[in-house]
């Protein structure tokens, strides 16, 4: 049994100890029952997980996206009394656009929302997404897909929609089936919970080891009026994606047709979702999911190069990339925020290589979550990228400090202010291959104990 585990029996013996003396007054001094409620609030502070160091102080205030209904409910999927489920309801007339993970071994409800945004959509009808948390329903063969009918048919059946127009995701265990009746019996309740003021209950309902519910949003002035963007994201590890990234959905009043809302999103992915990583762990139900309900009263986006669509775009890629480095903050037991910044590649293909070595390198983590500034780890995990490199041109530096060059440490170099660097909880590692132009950016955090800790006791 996990230490989390032990700790929820032990808060629910000393429940019962309680209610015991409760029921036995005359025979109990004040004293023995403020001792009995101090040993359960100690208790209840060691279930309940640390927020992560690098999270923001609140969840920021969305903007009402008109058209898009939310609600929360705790079905039990995996834990009694935890909020587990969220529904999202989008007005008639919505498009939808989606990339996904392209894990081999992906889920049942991945598959089942890549077949329903290529096959024949009715926008008219509105559209509907229902995620749940604490089960993934991978690698659960056939009784994968029937789990994914039974809620998305529930869903379209209590809202009126056609079941090609409600997506589903599911985050949590790998490899046993969803308990896929506790959701469906749920969905009434959320339907009549639907309301417009509801992401932020959404948010913290799609969380596993998340730490704090993720959320960003931003505003498009246009002559006709404002457009108006809302996303919120799960993620915490199992996080290097490949295409899209853990669970996000973003949520816009804007009018675009579906083919150019794919174009734009699927374009901003790569420098956004694809740029972070946790742990170098592709998850197997990975899903991107941006709904447009056209309620703004800004003309309709009909061409990528007018300057309302560059607006929009530039937006859509900003709320995507605060997303993605909420995910990096609150990665499993991180403590520090690192962007590791290659340029002087010859090829974008081989600065990614470098960047994503670097950023995914166990040596280079565990360096940084010590605050040693360790550039020699660096240097390892450039070599090993597979990518074009000289030693003799490569560039090392952390922060503003250049502390390598020319084949070997700079002559000034003073390992007192590199490992005083180390110490901030944003970093940025910086290499420069003096081999070409291309450059690339990704975001990573350190490798903490902490994070053993969490992926030890995950299934217990």
């Amino acid at each position: 049994m996990g230490k989390k585990k032990e700790l929820e029996a032990r808060i629910e013996k000393l429940k019962a100890k309680v209610k015991g003396l409760k029921a036995k007054l005359e025979d109990v001094t004040e004293d023995a029952v403020a001792e009995i409620r101090e040993e359960v609030a100690e208790v209840v502070a060691k279930v309940k997980a640390p927020v992560s160091p690098l999270a923001p102080e609140s969840f920021p205030k969305l903007p009402m996206i008109e058209g898009v209904d939310f609600a929360a409910a705790a079905a039990g999927v995996r834990y009694a009394g935890r909020t587990d489920v969220m529904l999202a309801r989008v007005a008639p007339g919505a498009t939808v656009a989606g990339v996904f993970t392209t894990s081999s071994t992906r889920a049942a409800c991945v598959f089942d929302c890549q077949a329903k945004l290529s096959g024949k959509v009715d926008e008219t009808a509105g559209a509907a997404i229902i995620v749940n948390s604490g089960n993934a329903n991978a690698f659960t063969g056939a009784a994968g897909q029937a789990s994914v009918d039974a809620v998305t048919g529930a869903v379209a059946e209590a809202l009126g929609l056609p079941i090609g127009r409600v997506f589903s995701s599911s985050t949590g265990v790998i490899g046993e089936p969803l308990p896929h009746d506790k959701i469906v019996a749920a969905v009434p309740g959320l339907v009549g919970a639907l309301e417009s003021k509801g992401i932020e209950a959404a948010a913290r309902a799609i969380m596993t080891t998340d730490t704090f519910p993720k959320g960003a949003s931003a505003e498009v002035e246009t002559e006709e009026g404002p457009i108006r963007i809302a996303g919120i994201a799960k993620g915490s590890g199992m996080i290097a994606p490949n295409m899209a990234t853990m669970l996000v959905y973003i949520f816009t009043d804007a009018k675009i047709p579906a083919k150019l809302l794919q174009k734009v999103l699927s374009r901003q992915v790569d420098d956004t979702f694809n740029a972070i990583t946790v742990d170098s762990d592709t998850s197997t139900s990975d899903a991107l999911i941006v709904a447009a309900t056209g309620k703004s009263p800004a003309a309709e986006i009909t061409d990528l190069r007018s300057k309302t669509a560059k607006d929009f775009e530039a937006a859509l890629r900003g709320v995507m990339m605060d997303l993605a480095h909420q995910v990096v903050r609150d990665g499993e037991g991180a403590t520090k925020f690192v962007e590791v910044r290659v340029s002087g590649a010859e090829t974008a293909a081989d600065a990614h290589k470098v960047a994503m070595a670097v950023a995914n390198s166990p040596l280079v983590k565990t360096a940084i979550a010590g605050e040693d500034a360790n550039w020699g780890r660096v240097v390892a995990a450039v070599g090993k990228s597979g990518a074009k490199a000289e030693r003799d041109l490569l560039r090392i530096s952390f922060g503003d400090m250049v502390l390598a060059e020319n084949g070997w440490r700079v002559p000034d170099y003073s390992e007192e202010a590199a490992s005083a660097y180390m110490k901030g909880q944003e970093l940025v590692i910086g290499i420069d291959l003096g081999l070409g132009k291309a450059t690339k950016s990704v975001f990573t955090c350190d490798l903490t104990h902490r994070y053993i800790d969490i992926n030890a006791d995950y299934r217990s």
